[in-house]
């Protein structure tokens, strides 16, 4: 079985308490991003293990503790699963705020479900994938959500950005969550999230911020030239996703994204949503 992971996008973040689990509550409304990462889900062959192979950009840390093989190992802690033959091919940058190693996580459960006919549905595979990660179960109905608390409480949210162009910039810039979240401090949103998403994408730009923004641009001003550059280009709404440091801008009415003047090294994905 061969699926497709796809990224997320955050339009607007906001760090607004610290839980006594040493987590912060958020809110953001994550919506499906089409950059995709690939994975092949496969009985393994007779007599072998379980096993993972990667190929794509380099995946920090050791195999055994990537999420594809921990959702495997979830679900068979429940279920007499067979071995399998994992193998994962990486598009998606890591470290850039656009969950992509959730979204591996996620369908990694979807695929096992449906591979070995578990017959889980959307809310208990939600449950699984939220022991993983903190935005893993965004990934399970990949919609776009209105997300609080750790970000893995979604309420439905009435948006539909279907067709519109979309540029996101990487600048090969990895910041780690841990940091990130180092530097910002919670706080009262300025603006009440769900009322602003309401209304038309042009006044985004005054109403719908993203606090590592503050927090991460003095730091690393590559992430505020870059914005500047999708503002100057025509986007009606440009933002940090996540914790950083992917960039994109959004440009309604338009077939595809300008072209702007990047660095060679940066990774960018344009198309629609």
């Amino acid at each position: 079985m061969l699926v497709f992971p796809n990224a997320k996008l955050n339009l607007g973040l906001y760090i607004t308490s610290q839980r006594p689990d040493g987590f912060r509550n958020l809110e953001s409304v994550f919506v499906p991003l089409p950059w995709t990462d690939a994975l092949e889900v496969l009985p393994a062959f007779m007599g072998t293990e379980t096993s993972l192979t990667l190929t794509g950009i380099p995946i920090p840390g050791e195999l055994a503790t990537n999420l594809c093989l921990r959702a495997y190992e979830l679900l068979k802690a429940d279920f007499d699963l067979p071995p399998v033959q994992l193998h994962l091919h990486k598009v998606v940058p890591i470290g850039a705020g656009l969950g992509g190693g959730s979204g591996d996580a996620a369908f990694a459960l979807r695929a096992l479900n449906d591979l070995f006919v578990l017959g889980l549905t959307p809310a208990a595979l939600e449950g699984y994938a939220r022991r993983l990660g903190s935005d893993c179960a965004f990934f399970i109905r990949n919609k776009p959500v209105l997300a609080y608390e750790r970000g893995d409480v979604f309420e439905d949210v009435t948006l539909d950005l279907t067709g519109v162009a979309c540029k996101v910039v990487y600048p090969g810039l990895h910041i780690s969550t841990a940091e990130a979240y180092s530097r910002v401090q919670p706080r009262t949103p300025r603006h009440e999230l769900r009322t602003a998403i309401s209304q038309p994408l042009e006044t985004w730009r005054d109403t719908i911020s993203n606090d590592f923004e503050e927090a991460l641009m003095p730091q690393y001003p590559v992430l505020g030239e870059i914005k500047a550059q999708l503002y100057a280009a025509g986007a009606a709404y440009a933002s940090l996703s996540g914790s950083g440091s992917a960039v994109y801008g959004l440009f309604p009415g338009q077939e595809t994204p300008p072209k702007l003047e990047l660095a060679q090294e940066y990774q960018v994905w344009d198309g629609r949503l």
